[in-house]
């Protein structure tokens, strides 16, 4: 816990993976995935909101994957109706769940329960079924379209945020500009963007021969972010004159900052409050 901080507080829901993402160490040194008892995870939850959690994020590898081991239809819906009904903390967060995994009855609870904020963090890495295939992730760009409209037609005031990972080895312009072309139909609310890495022990550190140059990965890199500001700034501009709930942070400068439903910690910016006051862990 940060000690000024106790309001804001994470909850690690299972560990490892079993993806082969051929970019990814993850499983290398994290092993396969297995997911932690339903009571165990309650009992912690319980325990960070005696000590003053407002906001919970539930994190992990992949989300969606929560329960599938225990094989008697435990999933990551049936955690947060626990927490919901074993607990009153009025914010949880979903950070990092694979949009495969996003299933009917885990949209509907998110869509009903208000204390469940209406932001999804779905990794898509790629929008060219060419680099997606490369890559050996199970989507593809038709079904990430129809995945997104789903989601944003049921859930209402849907806050959606991904990663990209350009320069994958083999990605050629085509490729790239198939990205950016998706990211300007989607418009995502947030978006993180890397350049490729090589990482010892996987599959894409086997394809040197495919490298770009650095330089290359390093422009797609910033052209992607780029792209990306243009559409943060037009979606941010449709908030002009509407009323969010803040949940605030710190009080800086004489000024409350905080954040909105759809701002997750450290990774999304902040909003900014005139008002004078000290309702640091509050939501107003």
């Amino acid at each position: 816990p940060i000690a000024d901080r106790r309001h804001v507080r994470y909850l690690k829901v299972s560990e490892g993976c079993d993806h082969g993402c051929a970019f990814c160490a993850i499983p290398l040194w994290r092993g396969k995935h297995r997911s932690f008892g339903l009571d165990a995870l309650v009992a912690e939850a319980r325990r960070l909101e005696a000590q003053g959690a407002v906001e919970l994020n539930l994190v992990a590898q992949d989300l969606a994957f929560y329960g599938r081991e225990f094989r008697d239809g435990t999933g990551l819906d049936t955690l947060l109706r626990r927490l919901l009904e074993e607990t009153d903390i009025p914010w949880f967060r979903l950070l990092y769940i694979y949009s495969a995994g996003l299933r009917e009855p885990l949209v509907e609870l998110i869509a009903a329960e208000d204390r469940i904020v209406p932001y999804i963090d779905m990794p898509i890495q790629h929008a060219s079924d060419a680099v997606l295939h490369r890559m050996r992730r199970p989507e593809r760009r038709a079904k990430l379209y129809e995945r997104i409209d789903g989601l944003r037609a049921a859930i209402p005031d849907l806050t959606l945020r991904t990663t990209v990972l350009v320069g994958f080895p083999g990605e050629t312009e085509e490729d790239f500009r198939s990205l950016l072309d998706f990211m300007e139909d989607v418009e995502f609310d947030r978006l993180g963007a890397f350049a490729f890495s090589p990482q010892d022990g996987t599959r894409a550190a086997a394809m040197e021969a495919d490298f770009l140059p650095e330089d290359v990965r390093q422009a797609r890199l910033e052209e992607t972010l780029e792209v990306q500001r243009a559409i943060s700034a037009r979606r941010m501009e449709r908030e002009i004159g509407r009323t969010r709930e803040v949940l605030v942070d710190r009080v800086e400068d004489g000024r409350l900052v905080g954040r909105t439903r759809g701002q997750a910690d450290d990774v999304d910016g902040v909003t900014l409050l005139a008002a004078n006051g000290s309702w640091r862990g509050e939501p107003v």
